[in-house]
């Protein structure tokens, strides 16, 4: 699968949301939901970020998740996969610094559908 079949999927979880507009976890789901996506932004360290709920984990999420995209740093990434596995999200998308060799290679193994490229490039006009 590419960058552009899994941004056919619409409902998004952003993992490393932030409200440091100059950092791509608060431009990505910024440009997500501008294109009408519906996006879920994850990140323990925040309850909102203007106005808008963060969760603390996917498993919080309460709607459903079609792609979850990582921003954070790739120490993180673990759980996440794990906890993507089991909601059976299926599509994993890595932005540039959320990855590593050896998280790319788990990521395959637990059988998510993986891209490494950047939602922002794609979405921005």
């Amino acid at each position: 699968m590419d960058a552009l079949e899994m941004l056919k999927n619409k409902n998004w979880a952003v993992v490393g949301a932030s409200p440091d507009k100059e950092k791509f976890g608060y431009k990505i789901p910024k440009i997500l939901k501008e294109e009408d996506y519906k996006v879920y932004s994850i990140n323990p360290k925040y309850d909102e970020i203007e106005g808008e709920k963060i969760y603390d984990s996917l498993k919080e999420v309460e709607g459903k998740i079609d792609a979850v995209d990582m921003i954070a740093n790739p120490k993180f990434a673990e759980g996440y996969l794990k906890d993507a596995k089991d909601l059976g999200i299926k599509n994993i998308f890595f932005q540039p610094g959320s990855y590593d060799d050896e998280t790319v290679k788990k990521a395959k193994e637990m059988g998510f559908n993986v891209v490494c490229d950047c939602v922002y490039a794609r979405l921005s006009k």
